[in-house]
């Protein structure tokens, strides 16, 4: 079952920039698997195979009305000043499978916000709540079950909006392609549903699938060995053609499961943060 939990979070003391990069995000998430279950986190640690699980950049928290301005679909992924400590922030951590979540449990259940600091860098962070099912001011809180996915996508809704919220590229042999192709991120969808869900899709009409409307720009993040492009905005998508409903279906719940798996590369460490927005037919 797919959950996307947003830990708000409370730093002690200051957070430097140097320690709010992919590398300490991933660290910090390996440190609260080892926590309660130490081979686990050692596995998830060593291991090259398509893990997972996703993680945002820490997030100061905005207000209500925030959210939902249309230019605020994107996310903060670099800071270039220190997060002062007492600033309310959260962390949006997505699990993709069952055994994941219930290793977690006791920790969500046993934590103690005034008592047990984990560390970001030098700073001391103590979780205040975590919260796990949808909220109208946060929309990066949910769960559903790979079956409900499914069941409540449309088979006839034809248009696909996706909020890129975290730069977003692709491997293609041995280069990055920051350009979010149909192929880019309907096959990344479908391979990590494939892998998880239990409910495996073949022969997906990706070629009846056609880019309608975007309004995206590249950015660079420099915190990792070298420097990594990607492309953040809105994308919209039509599918178009004789299709048939189970098709459009199949299509419809790879774009409403974004939330949870991102897209591309590098989503462990906060890159490729994708949800889908929900805009009317006549509103592209």
């Amino acid at each position: 079952m797919p959950n996307s939990l947003i830990l708000n979070l409370v730093p002690q003391s200051p957070i430097y920039p140097q320690f709010l990069t992919g590398r300490h995000y991933h660290a910090l998430f390996l440190t609260l698997i080892s926590s309660v279950d130490e081979a686990l986190g050692e596995h998830l640690h060593t291991s090259n195979a398509d893990k997972a699980f996703t993680l945002s950049p820490l997030q100061i928290q905005r207000n209500h009305h925030s959210y939902q301005h249309k230019n605020h679909h994107t996310l903060q992924f670099s800071h270039q000043r220190p997060i002062p400590p007492g600033t309310a922030c959260w962390w949006r951590i997505s699990l993709l499978d069952d055994t994941l979540f219930g290793k977690l449990t006791s920790l969500w259940l046993n934590l103690n916000p005034t008592k047990h600091p984990w560390h970001l860098g030098s700073a001391d962070l103590y979780i205040t709540s975590i919260l796990g099912t949808p909220q109208s001011t946060q929309p990066w809180a949910n769960a559903c079950g790979y079956t409900q996915l499914y069941d409540l996508a449309s088979d006839r809704d034809r248009l696909i909006t996706l909020s890129f919220a975290t730069p977003v590229a692709f491997r293609q042999g041995g280069y990055d392609n920051v350009l979010p192709t149909r192929e880019s991120i309907f096959n990344s969808l479908l391979s990590r549903w494939n892998k998880y869900s239990g409910i495996e899709f073949a022969n997906i009409p990706i070629e009846s699938i056609y880019p309608s409307f975007f309004k995206m720009h590249t950015e660079v993040v420099s915190n990792y060995d070298s420097k990594f492009i990607g492309c953040v905005g809105e994308m919209s998508y039509r599918v178009l053609g004789d299709v048939e409903p189970i098709a459009i279906k199949q299509i419809n719940t790879l774009a409403d499961f974004a939330l949870y798996a991102g897209v591309g590369r590098k989503t462990t460490m906060g890159m490729g943060m994708t949800r889908r927005l929900s805009i009317p037919e006549n509103h592209e």
